[in-house]
């Protein structure tokens, strides 16, 4: 399967820059499998199409300020990307730096308590950190890293330019850039670790929450924290041969549980967003054994615990726990574009994502929203 199967051209001018005012109000493409009909809702009327029983898999992961800009000791600027903290200590990350002269020795001073110091490289420009501060590295990080947004949201003056007035009108209605740290994190954010928002789940608001609850619908949180490699573009023309870099996953024995019981019962479970559609595909295990007293097989499950996942999911993989997926629209040639056409399939994805740029949908973290049931 060919990297050019995934490409498209996007008008830049669909890229969003901002969130939408209110969370639920952005809008929502309905794409129904069965048949391939497609329809324009507000995501406020999600609840529309989500039944009593059914089951909300949502990531409570938390975007951490994970970008740091400092000063080398011997001057010139150097900026810093956290990636994992090292299981060998407590202050040491595994980070991106980008900086000339990096090299093992080199003390970067980001504020007046938080200072780093490079202790050895570790390939393709990463480095290990170690941090000193005389408070808890979390929250001198709170006060002094910034918020990691992708690259193609632009911030201080750097945003695209509107070439007419319909165009310029698209940004009535988003927040001010101020608000990122709190607007890229769910309302559901809990356990911090990611670089990078589960985006689909930047659409839920806790009014909405509670009135999906109130329709009998439950939530199973798991976690996933988002690394890089989620968004790293595949270099290779056989998708076949791309890897995906692990991130780290946890599943509550509670979560497992209300999912293992919903598959078991027949009910929907649905993902927001790939990360959780990820993280239960990833430890996807068989629920036969445990049914057969009741004459069922064939029903899969997972498994709860913690690890890590480097599952790439695309064209021709078999869905075992996944019925239904929230999502947002994803960049071209994207392993999250993959995703949903394997979800969806190739050429329903492909008129979707048409009509969306026709009806001049909102792309990517901060834009609009797609159902896939």
């Amino acid at each position: 399967m060919n990297i050019n199967d995934f490409g498209f051209t996007l008008p830049e001018e669909l890229i969003a820059q901002e969130p939408c005012e209110e969370r639920d109000h952005s809008r929502l493409m309905v794409v129904n499998r069965d048949g391939g009909m497609i329809e324009q809702r507000l995501f406020f009327e999600i609840i529309d199409y989500l039944k009593p029983g059914d089951l909300l898999v949502i990531n409570d992961t938390r975007v951490i300020p994970a970008r740091l800009v400092g000063k080398k000791g011997a001057g010139g600027k150097a900026e810093i990307f956290l990636l994992e903290r090292d299981s060998g200590g407590e202050d040491v990350w595994e980070c991106l730096v980008g900086g000339k002269r990096i090299r093992p020795g080199v003390f970067i001073q980001f504020s007046d308590n938080l200072k780093g110091e490079v202790l050895e490289e570790v390939g393709d420009g990463r480095f290990k950190i170690r941090f000193h501060t005389d408070r808890p590295f979390e929250e001198v990080l709170e006060e002094v890293g910034q918020v990691p947004l992708p690259p193609y949201i632009r911030r201080g003056g750097d945003c695209p330019r509107f070439t007419d007035e319909a165009q310029r009108s698209r940004r009535i209605g988003t927040v001010p850039v101020i608000q990122d740290k709190e607007r890229y994190q769910t309302v559901f954010a809990e356990k911090n670790g990611a670089v990078a928002a589960p985006t689909a789940g930047l659409h839920f608001t806790d009014a909405l929450l509670k009135k999906i609850k109130e329709k009998g619908i439950d939530t199973a949180p798991v976690t996933l924290h988002v690394g890089p490699g989620t968004f790293l573009p595949v270099r290779v023309e056989n998708i076949k041969e791309h890897r995906m870099l692990p991130e780290r996953y946890e599943i509550p024995s509670a979560s497992a549980e209300k999912i293992n019981r919903a598959k078991a019962e027949g009910r929907r479970v649905i993902a927001v967003g790939s990360t959780s559609l990820r993280t239960l595909e990833a430890t996807a295990t068989s629920l036969s054994p445990l049914l057969q007293g009741e004459g069922k097989g064939g029903v899969w499950g997972v498994k709860d615990g913690k690890g890590k996942t480097s599952i790439f999911i695309y064209p021709g993989y078999t869905f075992k726990v996944v019925d239904a997926l929230i999502t947002n629209f994803h960049l071209p040639k994207s392993t999250l574009l993959m995703l949903v056409s394997a979800f969806a399939g190739k050429e329903l994805i492909s008129k979707a994502y048409r009509e969306a740029i026709e009806k001049k949908y909102r792309f990517y973290s901060y834009g609009d929203a797609m159902i896939i049931i």
